[in-house]
């Protein structure tokens, strides 16, 4: 069964998906105000998407009978020096939770807390494939650099991401 321990990882993840989102919306804002409406939109879809990670390990604690503690969010970063320091600061996001979800899913193992681990497998596949993503346009920002029309083209690409949907740059 989900120990106390285990319980107040998943608390804690709650905060760090929140976080996430917080980090995702700051990044929005900075594209927002130098009009790559497009990368803005799809930083916007991040932020949700990681609202909902955080409110399915909410789910889950209620499902398994655990109190859910609500966390005080620190401020994201706010300053970025570009469109590489925008994704370069996702990419670290996306590593930083991967190693957070990595470090529960082992702690459930060791307490033979196999519906735990189960759960958390979802999640585990789900940073492979936002880590991927997130490279993927951190390579093209990189490729592109200054280029105007490159520039142009990614942030229509990112822009035509569905709500909803994990985006991919491919």
């Amino acid at each position: 069964m989900l120990t106390k321990e285990i319980a107040a990882a998943l608390n804690q993840q709650i905060n760090n998906e929140f976080q996430a989102a917080y980090l995702y919306l700051s990044m929005s804002c900075y594209c927002e105000e130098k009009s790559f409406s497009g990368m803005a939109h799809w930083l916007r879809m991040q932020a949700q998407e990681e609202v909902s990670h955080g409110m399915k390990i909410y789910t889950y604690l209620n499902d398994m009978e655990q109190s859910v503690t609500m966390q005080t969010i620190p401020q994201p970063k706010i300053k970025f020096e570009g469109l590489q320091d925008i994704f370069e600061s996702a990419l670290e996001s996306e590593k930083k939770v991967a190693s957070d979800l990595n470090q529960i899913a082992t702690l459930a193992l060791e307490k033979s807390d196999q519906m735990t681990y189960s759960f958390l497998k979802w999640f585990l596949d789900e940073q492979v494939e936002e880590i991927s993503s997130v490279g993927t346009i951190l390579d093209k920002v990189k490729l592109i650099g200054d280029q105007g029309y490159g520039l142009l083209m990614l942030d229509n690409e990112l822009g035509s991401r569905p709500a909803g949907e994990a985006g991919t740059a491919e």
